[in-house]
């Protein structure tokens, strides 16, 4: 491959990587055509992609982005996988195929631009966006149920009770 064209592969990469921040990396070695498109329906449900690239290009992409940590990792065939929704579901996508295609090398993901890598199975058993909403939505009205069970109680009967005698006596 010529070097213009290796600086055009690398800058198309960089331009369609220019918004992403989370991408997880896999080695496809031993995986055969079948077992790549189970592997590409199943991250297709979750809104995810996965593209195998040359790693030097993507290196050389990669240099002055978020992705650059990715760099050490991208060794032998690897593809990347990305989402548009969320990466912790391509991820558990992931951790399930694996266990079906043995061959399937998980390696290190980069979540949110963040310049630590995680395995792929570290960023599986993280909670997603809707869940952690979820949590905090069940925090946040943990007080108000705390009230209304105190209002609906024998106490608060007995409290209605001494009240409307109080409200007949005067």
């Amino acid at each position: 491959m010529s070097k213009a064209v290796k600086e055009l592969i690398a800058g198309d990469l960089e331009q369609r990587y220019a918004g992403v921040d989370s991408v997880c990396v896999v080695g496809l070695t031993g995986l055969n055509v079948q077992a790549q498109e189970q592997l590409r329906s199943g991250l297709r449900d979750k809104s995810a992609r996965m593209e195998v690239v040359r790693n030097s290009l993507a290196r050389r992409a990669f240099s002055s982005g978020p992705l650059k940590p990715l760099g050490d990792v991208l060794t032998g065939p690897c593809a990347l996988v990305t989402s548009s929704d969320s990466l912790i579901e391509a991820a558990k996508v992931l951790v399930e195929m694996a266990k079906e295609f043995t061959t399937l090398d998980l390696k290190q993901a980069i979540l949110e631009g963040d310049s630590q890598l995680l395995t792929v199975e570290e960023v599986s058993r993280l909670k997603t966006r809707v869940e952690l909403l979820g949590e905090v939505l069940m925090l946040l009205s943990s007080p108000a149920r705390a009230v209304a069970g105190c209002l609906s109680s024998p106490q608060a009967r007995i409290a209605g009770c001494l009240q409307a005698m109080i409200d007949k006596a005067a």
